[in-house]
C-alpha cells in the first residue's frame, strides 16, 4: 500500500479499506480454537471491568450513558440487565470499565494495541440488534483480525499516533461481519471510522490522564455511528489510506511510505486472535515480566536501604514508554496519577520488590506511593536500553518476542544481585501460561465483593456457551453488580 499518484484515480477495489471490508464480508466459519479464545477474551474483559466499576472515569461514563435509555437496547455492565440503553452509549460506558485498570489483553508487532477494546462496542450492537452468539463470535474474531493485521504493518507509535487509530476500522469491520453487511457498506464505514480515530500519543505522555480509559469507548462510539451512516447510504472520505491528503500521507509516513498489510485470503479463517495474550497484573505490559522478576529477586534482598542503585536493562519500547527514556519526571513523582504510576517501570519495580504481591488498587493507593521507604527505593531505579533486549524483541513473530529484561541490583558495599526474565509468567511462553481456568479465576477474584457469587457464576456459564445463544439472549453476557458497590461520591453535573 502506498499513496496514490496525484491525478490518477484509485478504484475502490484496489484500496486498503476495501480489502479490509472484503475480509469482514467473507463469512468464513469460525474455527473451534478461535471460538474458545474469543470466550477467554470476553471473560478477561469482564474481569477487568468488574474491578473498575466504582472508579471515577468509569462512573462518569456510566452516568453519561444512563441518560440515554432505550427499550430493547444494550446492557451496561454493573446495572440490571432489564435496563437497556442506546448501544453506542452502552459501548462508551463498558469500554471505559474494561480499559480503566489496564488489565486486559495485548498484542505486539510493528505496533501494539489492546484488541479486547473492540469487544464492548460489538457486544452492545449485538444486543440491540438481537444477534446470535455465533454472530458475536464471528464479529469479534473479525475485529481482532483487522486490528492485528493493521498493527503488524502500520507503525502508529513511530509517528506519535495513539494505537486506537487501528481500533476504529477494526470495530467497523467487526460490526459489518456481525450484521452481515455488504463489502461496499463496510468499506464506507471503515473509511469513516479510520478518518475520525487518529489522535496523538500525548494521551500517554507525562502525567497520564483519565482519557486513557475513555479513548477506546470514544472510538467505538464513533465506529458504531459510522456503520449506521454507511447502512443509510452515506459515504466517507476516500481513498482514506492512499489519498494525497490521507492518513498515510498526512500522519503516518508521508507520500513515500510503503506498507505491506497481511490479510487472510478469501475463504481463509480469521486466526490472528491466537497471537494475543492477557495480563496477570494491572500495569502496562512492559511491567508484567518486571513484576514477576522483582518477586523472584526479592527473596535475595534482606535490606532495601543497603541498595545503592537498580538498573533495569530492557528493550527500547519499554525504556521510552515506561522507563527513564520517556524523560517524564512524573514517573518518579509520589503524587502522580494512577495512570502514570502503572506506566512507570521504576515505581512498579520498587513496589513489587518491597511487597512481593501486586494488587490492582492497593499497589497504587496514594499512601502506598508516598511511603517514605518506597520513595527512597524508587528514586534509585532507572532503566537502560539494551541492544540484546532489542534483538530479542525486534523482527520476531508476535509470540516469539521477549518482553522482559535484566535487573542489576548494586548494593552500597559493591556486591550485586543480577537476574533476568524473557517473558511474564502468564505469557504463552511463560512459566504459568493463562488457560481457561485462569481467566475464570481472574473474573471471580476481581469481581469478588462487587458481583454476587451466584451472578458471577451465571455470567460464566452463559459466556462459556456463547455459540449456542440465540438472538435476543446476548444480554446474559452482561452482569449486575451489588448496587452498593456502584455508589460513588457525587460527580459534577454535566450536560446529559
Amino acid at each position: 500500500m502506498r499513496v496514490c499518484t496525484p491525478g490518477l484515480p484509485l478504484v475502490p477495489q484496489s484500496q486498503l479499506a476495501w480489502k479490509l471490508a472484503a475480509v469482514a464480508a467473507d463469512d468464513v466459519p469460525v474455527e473451534l480454537e478461535i471460538a474458545h479464545t474469543v470466550i477467554d477474551r470476553i471473560i478477561d474483559d469482564a474481569a477487568a471491568a468488574a474491578a473498575a466499576l466504582h472508579h471515577h472515569p468509569v462512573t462518569t461514563a456510566r452516568r453519561q450513558a444512563m441518560a440515554h435509555p432505550r427499550p430493547g437496547g444494550a446492557a451496561i455492565l454493573g446495572l440490571p440487565r432489564t435496563h437497556t440503553y442506546h448501544c453506542e452509549w452502552a459501548a462508551w460506558a463498558n469500554c471505559a470499565a474494561v480499559r480503566e485498570l489496564d488489565l486486559h489483553d495485548n498484542f505486539f508487532a510493528l505496533d501494539s494495541c489492546h484488541p479486547g477494546d473492540s469487544i464492548p462496542s460489538i457486544l452492545a450492537v449485538a444486543q440491540q440488534c438481537r444477534c446470535s452468539g455465533m454472530d458475536l463470535v464471528r464479529a469479534i474474531a473479525t475485529a481482532y483480525e483487522i486490528q492485528l493485521d493493521l498493527a503488524k504493518s502500520i507503525p502508529l507509535g513511530r509517528y506519535q499516533i495513539d494505537h486506537v487509530a487501528h481500533l476504529g476500522p477494526a470495530v467497523a469491520a467487526g460490526l459489518g461481519a456481525l450484521l452481515g453487511l455488504q463489502a461496499e457498506v463496510i468499506y464506507q464505514a471503515i473509511q469513516h471510522s479510520a478518518h475520525v480515530s487518529y489522535s496523538t500519543r500525548q494521551a500517554r505522555k507525562g502525567q497520564i490522564s483519565t482519557w486513557r480509559s475513555h479513548a477506546p469507548g470514544h472510538v467505538g462510539k464513533l465506529a458504531i455511528e459510522a456503520v449506521d451512516r454507511a447502512m443509510r447510504g452515506e459515504t466517507a472520505p476516500s481513498p482514506l489510506y492512499e489519498g494525497e491528503y490521507s492518513v498515510i500521507a498526512a500522519m503516518v509516513g508521508g507520500t513515500k511510505a510503503v506498507y505491506h498489510v497481511p490479510l487472510p485470503e478469501p475463504g481463509e479463517p480469521k486466526r490472528s486472535i491466537r497471537d494475543t495474550f492477557t495480563k496477570e497484573y494491572a500495569a502496562g505490559y512492559q511491567g508484567q515480566a518486571i513484576i514477576d522478576l522483582s518477586f523472584r529477586l526479592r527473596r535475595q534482598i534482606h535490606d532495601f536501604e543497603a541498595i545503592e542503585r537498580i538498573v533495569v536493562h530492557t528493550r527500547r519500547g519499554a525504556h521510552v514508554i515506561m522507563g527513564s527514556g520517556a524523560n517524564d519526571p512524573e514517573k518518579w513523582d509520589p503524587a502522580a496519577s494512577r495512570e502514570t504510576l502503572d506506566h512507570s517501570l521504576m515505581y512498579i519495580c520498587a513496589v513489587a520488590l518491597q511487597d512481593g504481591v501486586w494488587h490492582f488498587e492497593h499497589s497504587y493507593a496514594p499512601e502506598r506511593a508516598r511511603r517514605p521507604d518506597t520513595v527512597r527505593l524508587w528514586q534509585k531505579i532507572s532503566t537502560l536500553e539494551d541492544e540484546e533486549w532489542n534483538r530479542r524483541y525486534d523482527d520476531r513473530a508476535p509470540l516469539d518476542r521477549d518482553h522482559g529484561g535484566r535487573i542489576i541490583v548494586t548494593f552500597k558495599d559493591g556486591s550485586k544481585r543480577v537476574d533476568e526474565i524473557a517473558v511474564a509468567d502468564a505469557h504463552p511462553r511463560g512459566a504459568r501460561p493463562y488457560k481457561r481456568d485462569d481467566y475464570i479465576r481472574k473474573f471471580l477474584t476481581l469481581s469478588d465483593g462487587i458481583v454476587a457469587r451466584n451472578e458471577a457464576e451465571r455470567f460464566l456459564e452463559a459466556v462459556q456457551r456463547v455459540e449456542t445463544l440465540k438472538p435476543g439472549q446476548l444480554a446474559t453476557l452482561s452482569f449486575e453488580a451489588d448496587q452498593a458497590s456502584l455508589d460513588h461520591a457525587a460527580l459534577p453535573v454535566g450536560i446529559f
